[in-house]
C-alpha cells in the first residue's frame, strides 16, 4: 500500500512539473514572438527612415523611372488659393502636368500665368519638368471639369479642387494604389447612396454624406474634388455620356461628381476605392454646407439612375491605407 501510495504521489509531482513546464514554455514563445514583431516593426520603420521603399511606391525624386499622373484643377476666381494649391502639388515626386480648368468669363492674365509658370519650374526637379497648361473654357459649366484634354500624356488623372490640399505622399500612395486598378476611382472623398425603404418603390435612392459613410462603414462613390481616374473618361464624360446628363449639371451648378461616378461605375461595374488621408481645405465652405444641400443631391441621384436605366454605383467597405505610417494592423 505505501509503494502504491508513493509511486500515486510521484506520478502528480510529474504531472504538475509537466504543466508547469508546458505554461513556462508558452510564455517563453509569446514574449519570444512579441519580440520578434518589435525588432520587425522598427526595422520597417527604420528602413523608412534612410529612405528605402518598396518597389513601385518610391516616393523621392531618385526613385526608379515611373510613369506619373497629371493634375487636373477646377478653380474660379480664388487666386490666392491657386497660388498656393499649385505651390504645393507641384513638388509632388509623380506629378507630370498640371492642368488648370478655367471657367471665368475673362481670360487668365499674363502676371498670373507668370507667377505660376516660375513656381512650377522651381519646385520641379531637375530630371523632370512639370508642364503647366490653362484650359480655357468659354462656357461657365461644371462639365468643364472634365472636358476631354487632347494633349495630355499621362494615362491617369487627379482631379482636385483648388481648395483642397493633400501631402504629397497621400497623393503618391493613391497613384500607386489606382496603378493596382486603372479602371476604377480611387480618392480620399468617400460618399454613399441607398434605397429609401419609405418609397413604395423600390428604386428610389438617398444620398448619404460623410457621416452616413462613418457610420454604416459603407460608401459607393469617392467624389471628384479628390480623385484618380484614367484619362478615358475624360472621351467618355464629353463624347458618349447622354447630353441630358450634362444639360442637367450645367443648369443646376451641381452633382458633375456624381455624374463621373455613374460614369466610372457603368463602364467598370466596380466599387471605387477610399484612401485615408489627411484632408486640408484651406477655402470657405462651399455649396455643400448650405441648406438643402443632400435633398439636392439626392435628387441627383435619381435623375442620373433614370438617365442611366439603372443604378450603376457599387458599395463596398475596403479602404486603402498606407501600412508604412500604421504601427499595428
Amino acid at each position: 500500500m505505501r509503494g502504491s501510495f508513493l509511486s500515486r504521489r510521484t506520478v502528480q509531482r510529474l504531472r504538475q512539473l509537466a504543466i508547469a513546464t508546458v505554461g513556462s514554455v508558452k510564455i517563453k514563445l509569446v514574449l519570444c514572438c512579441c519580440i520578434a514583431f518589435t525588432v520587425i516593426a522598427l526595422l520597417s520603420r527604420a528602413s523608412g527612415f534612410t529612405g528605402w521603399t518598396s518597389p513601385g511606391v518610391g516616393l523621392g525624386r531618385l526613385s526608379a523611372p515611373r510613369k506619373g499622373y497629371a493634375i487636373v484643377m477646377n478653380t474660379w476666381k480664388r487666386y490666392d488659393l491657386l497660388k498656393q494649391s499649385i505651390s504645393h502639388y507641384s513638388s509632388c515626386p509623380g506629378l507630370e502636368s498640371i492642368h488648370i480648368v478655367w471657367s471665368e468669363p475673362n481670360p487668365p492674365s499674363d502676371s498670373l500665368k507668370k507667377f505660376l509658370d516660375h513656381i512650377v519650374q522651381s519646385n520641379s526637379g531637375i530630371a523632370q519638368q512639370v508642364e503647366l497648361k490653362f484650359d480655357v473654357n468659354k462656357e461657365d459649366s461644371l462639365n468643364n471639369r472634365f472636358k476631354e484634354i487632347k494633349d495630355l500624356k499621362a494615362d491617369a488623372v487627379f482631379s482636385i479642387d483648388d481648395d483642397v490640399i493633400f501631402p504629397c505622399s497621400s497623393v503618391e500612395f493613391a497613384f500607386s494604389v489606382w496603378q493596382s486598378a486603372p479602371d476604377t476611382m480611387v480618392g480620399f472623398v468617400p460618399r454613399i447612396h441607398w434605397v429609401d425603404q419609405s418609397k413604395v418603390s423600390s428604386d428610389y435612392y438617398v444620398y448619404g454624406g460623410w457621416w452616413s459613410v462613418w457610420w454604416t462603414g459603407t460608401y459607393s462613390m469617392v467624389l471628384s474634388k479628390a480623385a484618380f481616374f484614367h484619362k478615358k473618361y475624360f472621351s467618355l464624360y464629353t463624347n458618349e455620356m447622354s447630353a441630358s446628363v450634362r444639360e442637367y449639371v450645367t443648369n443646376n451648378r451641381n452633382c458633375e461628381d456624381i455624374a463621373m461616378s455613374f460614369l466610372v461605375a457603368n463602364a467598370s461595374g466596380a466599387p471605387p476605392i477610399w484612401v485615408k488621408g489627411n484632408i486640408f481645405e484651406i477655402g470657405s465652405t462651399g455649396i455643400s454646407s448650405m441648406g438643402g444641400h443632400s435633398e439636392r443631391r439626392t435628387q441627383c441621384v435619381n435623375r442620373f439612375v433614370a438617365e442611366f436605366g439603372r443604378m450603376p454605383l457599387v458599395s463596398t467597405s475596403v479602404k486603402a491605407v498606407d501600412g508604412r505610417n500604421v504601427w499595428f494592423w
